[in-house]
C-alpha cells in the first residue's frame, strides 16, 4: 500500500464492540488501528485530523438514558477540546469534509444520526433528519438477517457487494423519518445502502423476525451524500472469520473470511486509492 493508513476506534463511555472493531481493520490491512478513550480526543492528548478512517463501534452508551447515543451526541455537541477550544462536532465535520472515511456501527450509526452526521441530506451536517427508535417487538433483538445492498448507492464500503448476512444486536434500532419527504429524498438520492429482506424472497420486508424492529422501508444502514459516511446497525466486525457464521458446521465457504470483513476491506482500499 502506498499510504500508511491509519485508524481510530473509538470507546468508552458504555461502547463495547471496539476491539472486534479495531481487529477488523487490521485484517483488512490497516498500517495503524489505536482504539483511542474518548477522554483523550477531550483532552487534546489525540488528534482526529491525524488519521484516515475513524470507526463508532456499538454498544451502550450512558447506558442508553435519555434514548440511545443522544447522551453521548450531546458530548459531542458541547465538550471543546482541551488543546484548542473547538468543539468536537467541529473537528469531526472538519474530518469528513476532507474526505475522510467515517463508520458508524449500531450505537455508532445512532450516534451518526443524533448528531445529524447521517443522513446530512443536501449536505446539511449537524441537522437531525432521521432517527433510531424502540423495536417494533419492544424489547432487544439478537438475530441474524439477511440484506440487500443498493447498487446505485455511492457508498464505498459496500462496492461490489450486493447481498450480505449479519447479526443485530439492539433495542433501538427501528428508523424513523421526520417527514414523508425526507424518506423520499433518501431513495431519490441513493443514501439508502441496507435494507432488510425477506429470507425466501429476498424482497425488502417490513415483517418481523426478517426485519428486527419495524424500520421504515426495511432500511438498516444508510450513508451521506458523497458515500464515505456509513452506518448501520447489523453488525459487520462480528462476521471476520467464517467460524462466526452461526451455521458455519452446516455450509461450506468459498474462504474462510466472513461477509463483514469485505465493509472494512473497501474501506482501506478506497483511502489508499484517494487520500
Amino acid at each position: 500500500m502506498a499510504t500508511k493508513i491509519k485508524v481510530i476506534v473509538l470507546s468508552g463511555n458504555g461502547t463495547n464492540c471496539e476491539m472486534e472493531m479495531a481487529h477488523a481493520c487490521r485484517l483488512a490491512g490497516a498500517s495503524i488501528v489505536d482504539i483511542v478513550h474518548f477522554s483523550d480526543l477531550i483532552s487534546g492528548q489525540v488528534q482526529l485530523a491525524n488519521y484516515h478512517f475513524l470507526n463508532l463501534p456499538g454498544g451502550f452508551l450512558d447506558g442508553d438514558d435519555l434514548g440511545s447515543a443522544k447522551a453521548g451526541a450531546n458530548r459531542w455537541k458541547f465538550i471543546r477540546q482541551a488543546e484548542n477550544g473547538e468543539r468536537l462536532l467541529d473537528q469531526l465535520l472538519h474530518f469528513i469534509r476532507s474526505g475522510k472515511l467515517v463508520l458508524g456501527v449500531c450505537n455508532g450509526f445512532q450516534l451518526l444520526v443524533k448528531l445529524g452526521i447521517l443522513p446530512a441530506l443536501d449536505l446539511h451536517y449537524a441537522v437531525q433528519q432521521v432517527t433510531l427508535t424502540n423495536n417494533d417487538s419492544g424489547h432487544f433483538e439478537d438475530r441474524w438477517v439477511n440484506l440487500k445492498i443498493l447498487k446505485e448507492s455511492p457508498c464505498v464500503f459496500t462496492r461490489g457487494l450486493r447481498s450480505i448476512y449479519l447479526p443485530v444486536r439492539h433495542g433501538e434500532g427501528k428508523l424513523v423519518c421526520r417527514n414523508s419527504g425526507i424518506l423520499k429524498q433518501l431513495f431519490s438520492g441513493k443514501q439508502v445502502v441496507l435494507q432488510y429482506v425477506d429470507a425466501k424472497t429476498g424482497q425488502p420486508t417490513p415483517h418481523y423476525p426478517d426485519n428486527p424492529n419495524g424500520s421504515v422501508k426495511a432500511i438498516a444502514g444508510l450513508c451521506d451524500p458523497h458515500g464515505r459516511v456509513f452506518g448501520l446497525m447489523p453488525h459487520p466486525e462480528a462476521f471476520l472469520h467464517y467460524t462466526n457464521h452461526p451455521q458455519f458446521t452446516r455450509h461450506s465457504f468459498r474462504s474462510e473470511a466472513g461477509e463483514g470483513l469485505r465493509l472494512f476491506e473497501n474501506a482501506i482500499q478506497y483511502i489508499d486509492k484517494n487520500i
